[in-house]
């Protein structure tokens, strides 16, 4: 009998997992690909049903090869956990329910695993969409592929191209279900798993499509919930403030822009300057921003051209996200403080 999710000629059984809230209307193009494109490895495929309130429920139950799991609403690394823990493959490969796979993706995944001392692996982005946001989103993933593309191991694996071995994955606890939305829960479990030395491969010819933001507003509101988010997976993680595999040191400098623009234009007030030192600010971000624009220019001369204004209103995004997390980190360390002497 041929274990489910394994390709004859195989000797690792494979499992997919798709955390779903109210995904009735995009959760159907996902399992279509997933079925059309998995035949040759027989995967298990589940759906965790976070609590859905809409007619997910239905369109799941179009798809007889799909197991559907439902539990009362818990988030999204509850629902990736109950999934793994459920399922039956030696590896676990997750997905979004706004994800398209394409053809080659799961052997793209399984292929890494080949080697025993790989635990993770990561696959790609990419989307087909025509207005600006969505390009420059797309153009800003590539170029952080671009980078990861030279690690012989990375520490970041995203969910919407992740997998992993399941027995690992459970040893770690999973993700960390304080992350009570979809965001940095998966990186915070790629930098436990990289602090143990564990092996993780970036995988580009894992491909799956997604939709961007398609407007500034919406990719900046990410930006910042993104930041936000990741205040709280570098503090359970401190040393991966410094460095990690997927985010640009550029980046990190550029978050600086505006604070020093607000120091510079009250000097240049008070002072009076021959130079004006927010003149100064300004030209040191456009060229921090021209290595991003140089390649960008190149694939789409608009988004190259728009490049450093969007960077910084990135910038602007990400600092507000990352006060406001701190800010939030703070309060939460007073409070267990508070909560410890009055226990004690």
């Amino acid at each position: 009998m041929t274990l489910v999710g394994k390709r004859p000629g195989d000797t690792m059984s494979v499992s997919i997992i798709i955390p779903t809230l109210n995904g009735a209307s995009r959760i159907g193009d996902c399992l279509d690909a997933l079925v059309n494109h998995t035949a040759e490895y027989d995967p298990e495929i589940l759906v965790v049903n976070d609590g859905s309130t809409d007619n997910t429920v239905d369109v799941v139950a179009r798809y007889p090869r799909v197991r559907l799991i439902n539990q009362a609403n818990a988030g999204p690394a509850a629902a990736r956990n109950r999934g793994a823990r459920e399922a039956n493959g030696q590896i676990i490969l997750f997905t979004d329910d706004d994800c398209v796979v394409t053809p080659d993706w799961i052997s793209a995944m399984m292929a890494p695993f080949d080697d025993p001392e790989v635990v993770g692996v990561k696959g790609i982005y990419c989307t087909t969409q025509k207005s600006l946001a969505a390009r420059f989103v797309q153009i800003e993933y590539e170029d952080r592929y671009r980078s990861m593309a030279r690690l012989a191991s990375i520490d970041f694996i995203d969910t919407y191209s992740a997998g992993f071995r399941r027995d690992r994955f459970l040893q770690m606890n999973g993700y960390d279900t304080s992350f009570p939305v979809a965001c940095a829960e998966d990186i915070e479990l790629s930098y436990r798993m990289s602090s143990l030395g564990w092996k993780m491969k970036f995988v580009p010819a894992a491909v799956v499509h997604h939709t961007h933001p398609d407007s500034i507003p919406r990719y900046l509101r990410k930006k910042y919930k993104f930041a936000y988010w990741r205040v709280l997976a570098v503090r359970k993680n401190p040393i991966k403030a410094f460095r990690d595999s997927h985010t640009p040191q550029l980046m990190k400098l550029q978050l600086l822009f505006a604070p020093a623009l607000l120091l510079a234009a009250g000097m240049d007030l008070a002072l009076r300057p021959a130079m004006p030192s927010s003149i100064l600010v300004v030209g040191g971000f456009l060229l921090s921003t021209l290595p991003f624009a140089a390649r960008a220019i190149v694939k789409d001369p608009i988004i190259g051209l728009l490049s450093p204004a969007l960077l910084a209103l990135r910038a602007c995004a990400q600092l507000m996200g990352v006060a406001a997390g701190t800010l939030q980190a703070f309060r939460k360390s007073a409070k267990i403080s508070t909560n410890s002497r009055l226990v004690g």
